[in-house]
């Protein structure tokens, strides 16, 4: 058991060395300076306030959309559809920020509550269909998040608005934001939506390890067979675990839409943020504090990376090449496990 902790830790640890080290070959191959290129990046995540508050405002929806893509690994599922998730979330927050009057007390976690019951919903058909049916739940969601994406841009332009390209902005009772906070940081995007992001990620962790549920739905997530024989209702675990999943991406489109941009635009493709959850859920080896630092790291790269072409000259795209490379090696961890085995036979 200690020796599976210690690999959880070490293997996305060498992931992002070595993603970190192989960005530095890039960049000498290239002719670029790659101390002068991660020292933009570093003061383009945290040289100052403005950055420091971009840099969490993007780590807010990475953590829920990473969360959403870890429960359902739990579960032994391959959840795709997290981006669709995300943008059903999205626009039902600004559906009710838009559409309704009420004080900030009920306004605001209504519209929370209802982002993730829309994530919910889009996450509960393919998990129906894989529950009853046995049909696959990685081609379904991925169907999904075309079917998310093209219906909440006709939904924009034909219910919330009058053929328009985006919404209007919610009311200041729905939103996350607030004029302190942007004060305070130099007026970037921050808002109060990484407090919910902490707080989910801490029912996650309670629902996995000290709920009878979470109990279940990792022991499906080992051996569906194994839980089955056991008396466990296999199929009522696959639905709910794509519900909560669901549910967690919807959220992260709720902090869009009632934090960062406070609308919604026609979207001409995905937002990415679900499809770079799944990235954040390898890296964090789908534990709750894993998904957090993952989060964390991602959210450093994709803000830092802004300031690298002004600062040091080196091309933003080259973060992709790094996260691509941290994933590869998170992906071939058997890879460096066999290593790490070796080295410490060898130290013997």
């Amino acid at each position: 058991m200690t020796t599976n902790r210690l690999f959880n830790i070490l293997v996305p640890l060498f992931s992002v060395l070595i993603g970190l080290l192989a960005g530095a070959i890039i960049m000498l191959i290239y002719g670029y300076n790659p101390i002068e290129g991660y020292a933009a990046l570093w003061k383009g995540a945290f040289g100052d306030l403005y950055f420091f508050g971009e840099t969490i405002r993007q780590v807010t929806p990475y953590i829920l959309t990473g969360l959403a893509v870890a429960f359902a690994f739990r579960a032994g599922l391959f959840n795709i559809g997290a981006e669709g998730q995300v943008i059903a979330g999205w626009l039902a927050a600004v559906w009710i920020g838009t559409s309704i009057e009420a004080p900030i007390y009920i306004h605001l976690p209504l519209a929370i509550i209802v982002a993730a019951l829309a994530g919910a919903l889009v996450a509960f058909i393919p998990g129906i269909l894989k529950a009853k049916l046995g049909v696959h739940e990685v081609i379904v969601t991925i169907m999904f998040n075309y079917i998310a994406l093209y219906s909440a841009n006709a939904i924009i332009r034909n219910v919330l608005t009058e053929q328009a390209d985006k919404t209007e902005k919610i009311a200041a009772t729905a939103s996350l934001s607030s004029e302190w906070l942007a004060t305070f940081t130099s007026y970037s995007r921050m808002h109060y939506g990484i407090l919910i992001a902490l707080l989910v990620a801490l029912i996650m962790w309670f629902i996995i390890e000290k709920t009878t549920i979470g109990f279940e739905i990792r022991s499906v997530g080992f051996n569906k067979h194994a839980s089955e024989y056991a008396g466990m209702n296999v199929n009522k675990n696959i639905i709910l675990a794509m519900i909560i999943s669901g549910a967690f991406a919807g959220l992260a489109g709720s902090m869009e839409g009632l934090g960062t941009f406070g609308n919604m635009s026609i979207q001409a493709g995905f937002t990415n943020l679900g499809f770079d959850g799944i990235a954040v859920a390898l890296l964090g080896a789908n534990t709750a504090i894993g998904v957090i630092l993952a989060a964390i790291l991602f959210g450093v790269l994709k803000v830092g990376a802004l300031n690298m072409p002004t600062e040091a000259g080196v091309p933003s795209e080259l973060v992709d090449v790094i996260i691509a490379f941290i994933i590869f090696f998170v992906a071939s961890s058997y890879l460096i496990r066999w290593i790490l085995l070796r080295f410490k036979k060898g130290a013997k």
